[in-house]
């Protein structure tokens, strides 16, 4: 009974978490299907002509994708070696808040449509399709970013006090009677200026108000410039160099990349 048992973990350990079989392949790329369906079944029942339309079948999908999701996150529980490790991983969270907010929905019925976090399951494509390499590029531009944290933070601070200070002095120049009713409000409209996004609910009035703007929106031309300056260079001077290949150390399984923090195969961190 327990060679029966341990067997057919071991069968349900190489479908479920790899991908090198076809039959794990094939559980992937219905998994992913099921994901995508779910997601635009969410989708689709935020219109409201569409849930008034379907709203028996979308409620009978939902049950039906909601057990497949629950089956699967128990199922990965019982397998693993280190529940605790999968359970805390970023794939364990996000399955687990893929499920959570359907339960939840009983008693608040619009945190069910965070279920679209489950969307973020899709990156396991990176590893069905053998595209790791690419997550490997991507931990460049984070290291990059990380590079530049300290000349963001002085654009940001400084940025921060440049709307302030332009929305305290258009509080002061258009007052309320223009729609500047508080400095707030007017470092709302200093933002949406100096981004260059212009909503146009808020604008100046008076010569000095209309001045002012001008003078904004220049600035914001060119401040756009600056965090691009910035990050790029950094990712410029950013070694490309060879890294190392992760290994598990509790089931010898190669990382899909050196993002990865623990193993996709038994949930180990792989800085144990």
């Amino acid at each position: 009974m327990t060679f029966s048992y341990n067997k057919m973990k071991e069968k349900l350990h190489t479908i479920i978490f790899g991908t090198d079989t076809p039959a794990g392949k094939a559980f992937d790329v219905m998994l992913i299907i099921a994901i995508i369906g779910n997601s635009l079944l969410v989708i689709a029942e935020s219109v409201d002509s569409i849930r008034n339309a379907y709203g028996l079948l979308i409620t009978a999908l939902t049950g039906f994708f909601l057990i497949i999701f629950t089956i699967e996150y128990i199922l990965r529980l019982l397998i693993v070696e280190r529940q605790k490790d999968y359970v805390l991983s970023f794939f364990g969270i996000i399955d687990l808040l893929a499920i959570l907010p359907i339960y939840f929905s009983f008693f608040l019925p619009q945190v069910r449509f965070l279920v679209v976090i489950r969307t973020f399951r899709l990156l396991r494509l990176f590893s069905i399709l053998k595209m790791g390499r690419y997550i490997d590029e991507s931990s460049q531009l984070l290291r990059a970013l990380k590079a530049s944290k300290a000349k963001i933070s002085v654009f940001l601070f400084t940025m921060l006090f440049i709307i302030m200070l332009v929305g305290s002095m258009m509080y002061i120049i258009e007052g309320p009677e223009n729609g500047f009713v508080n400095i707030p409000e007017s470092m709302y409209w200093a933002v949406v200026t100096v981004s260059t996004v212009g909503y146009g609910d808020i604008s100046p009035q008076t010569p000095v108000g209309k001045l002012l703007s001008s003078l904004l929106m220049i600035v914001g031309y060119g401040i756009l410039a600056v965090p691009t300056g910035i990050i790029s260079h950094e990712l410029a001077n950013t070694p490309k160099g060879v890294v190392k290949t992760k290994i598990c150390q509790k089931c010898n399984t190669e990382a899909n990349s050196q993002a990865d923090r623990f193993c996709s195969n038994c949930g180990s961190s792989f800085g144990s």
